[in-house]
């Protein structure tokens, strides 16, 4: 396999590898870099693919892929992103379509998400906001129910069943 630039394919042929200067399609669920656990990162970090963080991030994060925090991580960041899985610690707002906290996450912020999952033992404090232009249900009064005492009510009849003094 050559690098920079060379024209060679992987040995293991995997989609992601180029051929003759073409890339392949983006794919947004595709984890396509990692922040290794021995890392700290401190700054701004945006991108067009899925990210997934081992190590220790401060600052903002904006994708528009995945962010996996793995249970190593810690992150104290204003973050977007297209989906998020928290197994470590987030401190800071987030902003994403689904956001799903693990048993072993922590989310010290507020939440701007169209679909939450906080698993049980996960730790959340902070506010969530759904957008969606969903209506609550309409409530109204219940309507009077007029019955008619049917024929068997009508024809039944009391007998008095305490002994005669």
């Amino acid at each position: 396999m050559s690098f920079l630039g060379g024209k060679g394919k992987s040995k293991g042929g995997s989609p992601a590898s180029t051929t003759l200067g073409r890339s392949p399609a983006p794919r947004s669920t595709a984890i396509e870099s990692t922040i290794g656990p021995n890392t700290y990162i401190k700054g701004d970090v945006q991108g067009d693919g899925g990210l997934r963080i081992d190590g220790v991030v401060e600052g903002t994060i904006e994708l528009t892929g995945n962010l996996v925090i793995t249970e190593s991580a810690k992150v104290r960041a204003e973050i977007k992103a297209s989906n998020m899985s928290i197994a470590g610690a987030v401190q800071g707002n987030i902003t994403a379509n689904r956001v799903e906290i693990l048993d072993t996450g922590r989310v010290w912020g507020d939440l701007t998400v169209k679909s939450l999952l906080v698993n049980e033992g996960a730790y959340f404090r902070g506010q969530t906001l759904m957008p969606q232009d969903m209506q609550p249900p309409q409530l109204e009064a219940p309507k009077p129910v007029k019955s008619k005492p049917s024929s068997a009510q009508q024809a039944v009849t009391v007998v008095d069943v305490e002994p005669n003094k």
